[in-house]
């Protein structure tokens, strides 16, 4: 049995090559690829199979890869989809190591395409060749001259090779990318497309990448994942290697997430869970190609802030307004500079607006120097961790591009880890000067600050320890296998450390009277049982009940309208709890999501999570410090924090109950469908956090 890595490593950068399928047509799908190793000169030896003649585009043609005679890293699989399987056999019956299927008519046709696309993955696991595809476009590996596609990207010129990797499921995405990348000037290393995924991941090629020491930003692209876990863990070995990943994952929409089931049969995870995935990673998820792109050229500068204040330098007053607003939209902090630094700055730039942004004026340019002193001042005493300077045609002039280069160089030898980005226009050779010499450059202003909050995101992940840091997990629970009710629901998550409302489970009216008198209290009763999930639609709730006579009647009252709406439900009796007042209702749930496993939901209640939809996503177990964070992203979280004269809640009880959840949730993830506390009340801070309702929901 092969090597897994070993045999990625053969396709990936093959030491020779078969073309199975090879075509004397150069602009067909087996004609192409044999094309390009000759065009573009492939370093190794590579041999074209066609059984029907003696030479393939002038290149010697042997009838089967079994009369090679010579070993085989790699091959380029072009036949009709039924003869997949048994030119694969032929490949391992020759010791070949991998192979590339560009065949279609797999499992993104149908019933009968998936079980013959099963065929191929279990031909792999069993003999150890390693498949790319099907229904993929290959390979680019620019070290190697190794251009692996039937894509026409190789009649558009062989690039230098540079930092940055393409990884895409989609094949027509990813060339379509490598040729944006091309057009921009952004270099690029290795495109791996996996199309169907039958043996070969994203997830695979993000963990090799992140090995590579020729290989400094990661673009990655899916429409959906098979193996969470093996995508957490290359994101962490990308995360601890401080190689950025930018991640487009489409399939956010109902309709994107059906399209992409369509296209290539992969099983989309909850995109709230994905979105969960990246942020824990430091992964910055991508909207748009323009988007990822722009995030990786940032990339490429090697400089990642370790927090998101950022100065701003423009000389056009409006443009900064622009640029304020845009970074404020993205979550940076464009905090005004300190009163000691204005006060310089404005003795040194008098016709200077000193706050953030600083508007210089143009007046900037008829004494360079002051260049240099208006960034030494902002950088050193207002504590930007980056900068963006909106310098527009001024700096392009042939007597200014010299003298600013010299003050913007000694700015960046003194701040190396400060990141500078330049807005800027003009004629193109002026341009690629500042371009030459290190400067990362923008057009527009908005997408340079965009740019900085790519590398932010990614530089704040960058700094997290690594995930899951909860030490062993506690033993599963013993869940019963069979629906719970509201009373066992909160005995179980109360063990787990859980904090529930006082209640009392009562079997009689009595009982119900006799709780409310020990609680001394308005109380709110309840109809417990398995059948009785929404309490409130069958009148199975009465709040308020302030003696022991009110609660007797009550007992009688809930039983009743149970027995009316649900005949045949078997009734646990009826919880009797304390009325609880003040304090914000939260939402704290679990769901076991089909790729990456448990996951903690949280969001405030009512409205917020109804209507507004304001929840965020941890994959679970995480500590307190991920708890904060997952709460700090919602918008509710500023009525935690106080507002209009009400006291703040008690965010540290939250955030314990959360990390409780989360452990509880990664050690009974085998035996549970789901968890909801709702609600979950946040008291004042320092009187703790408590829930008043409870559900666990055990696997089928």
């Amino acid at each position: 049995m092969n090597d897994p890595r070993a045999g990625l490593e053969a396709l990936i950068g093959p030491k020779s090559v078969a073309i199975i399928g090879a075509s004397d047509d150069p602009g067909r799908i087996g004609g192409r690829p044999l094309r390009y190793l000759i065009k573009w000169g492939y370093e190794g030896p590579f041999y074209p199979v066609n059984p029907n003649r003696e030479t393939v585009q002038g290149v010697k043609a042997y009838k089967s890869v079994k009369d090679i005679g010579q070993p085989i890293d790699c091959a380029l699989i072009a036949v009709p989809a039924k003869f997949v399987l048994d030119t694969l056999e032929d490949c391992a019956a020759c010791g070949v190591k991998s192979a590339i299927v560009f065949s279609s008519g797999f499992a993104e046709v149908g019933d009968e395409g998936t079980s013959a696309q099963d065929e191929l993955t279990a031909f792999s696991k069993r003999t150890g060749v390693r498949l790319l595809g099907p229904n993929c476009l290959g390979i680019l590996n620019f070290h190697s001259r190794f251009f692996a596609t039937f894509s026409s990207t190789g009649d558009q010129g062989y690039p230098d090779p540079g930092p940055l990797a393409i990884i895409s499921q989609s094949g027509a995405y990813g060339t379509h990318l490598f040729a944006v990348c091309k057009g921009r000037g952004l270099g690029v290393s290795h495109v791996i497309t996996t199309g169907n995924e039958c043996d070969v991941t994203v997830a695979e090629c993000i963990d090799w990448a992140a090995e590579r020491d020729d290989i400094k930003v990661i673009c990655a692209y899916a429409e959906g994942v098979k193996d969470g876990p093996a995508l957490i863990r290359a994101l962490e070995k990308a995360r601890q290697n401080n190689k950025p990943v930018i991640f487009l994952k489409v399939g956010q929409s109902e309709e994107g997430a059906a399209a992409a089931a369509s296209h290539t049969a992969s099983l989309a995870g909850a995109d709230e869970i994905y979105d969960a995935v990246f942020r824990q990673l430091g992964v910055y998820r991508a909207e748009t190609t323009e988007d990822m792109l722009d995030a990786a050229y940032a990339c490429t500068a090697g400089i990642f802030p370790k927090a998101g204040k950022v100065g701003l330098v423009t000389i056009s007053g409006g443009v900064g307004v622009q640029m304020a607003d845009h970074a404020v939209k993205l979550g940076l902090d464009v905090a005004p500079m300190p009163a000691d630094a204005q006060k310089l700055l404005k003795e040194k730039l008098p016709f200077a607006s000193a706050l953030n942004p600083v508007d210089t004026t143009a007046q900037f340019f008829n004494d360079l120097s002051l260049v240099g002193v208006n960034f030494d001042i902002m950088l050193e005493k207002g504590g930007y961790d980056s900068a963006v300077a909106f310098f527009t045609l001024a700096a392009c002039s042939p007597y200014v591009v010299e003298p600013l280069l010299k003050e913007l160089d000694a700015i960046r030898r003194k701040f190396p880890d400060r990141l500078l980005i330049l807005s800027l226009v003009g004629d193109q050779e002026m341009v690629d000067t500042y371009s030459r010499a290190g400067y990362l450059i923008f057009e527009d202003p908005c997408r340079a600050i965009g740019a900085i909050a790519a590398v932010t995101r990614i530089g704040e992940g960058f700094q997290r320890p690594p995930i899951n840091l909860i030490p062993d997990l506690p033993s599963p629970v013993d869940m019963p296998a069979r629906a719970l009710s509201e009373w066992d629901s909160r005995e179980i998550l109360k063990a787990a450390g859980l904090p529930v409302v006082d209640a009392v489970l009562c079997r009689s009216a009595d009982e119900a009277a006799e709780a409310t008198a020990k609680f001394g209290c308005p109380v709110a009763l309840k109809i417990n049982g398995a059948a009785f999930a929404h309490k409130t639609e069958i009148g199975g709730v009465m709040l308020g009940l302030e003696t022991p006579q009110d609660a007797a009647a009550a007992y009688g009252e809930i039983m009743a309208r149970a027995g009316r709406a649900m005949a045949d439900a078997e009734v646990e009796g009826v919880i009797v709890a304390p009325m609880i007042a003040g304090g914000v209702e939260a939402i704290l749930g679990v769901q076991i999501d089909p790729v990456f496993g448990p996951a903690v939901m949280f969001g405030l209640g009512g409205v917020f999570v109804e209507v507004f939809k304001d929840v965020s996503f941890r994959l679970a177990p995480f500590d307190k410090t991920e708890a904060l964070r997952m709460i700090e992203e919602t918008k509710g979280a500023k009525l935690l924090k106080g507002v209009r004269g009400k006291p703040a809640a008690d965010i540290d009880a939250l955030a314990d109950a959360l990390v409780n959840l989360s452990v509880f949730a990664a050690a009974n993830a085998d035996n549970l469908a789901s968890v909801d506390l709702n609600p979950f009340v946040v008291l004042e801070e320092g009187k703790g956090a408590v829930a008043l309702d409870a559900l666990v929901v055990p696997k089928a």
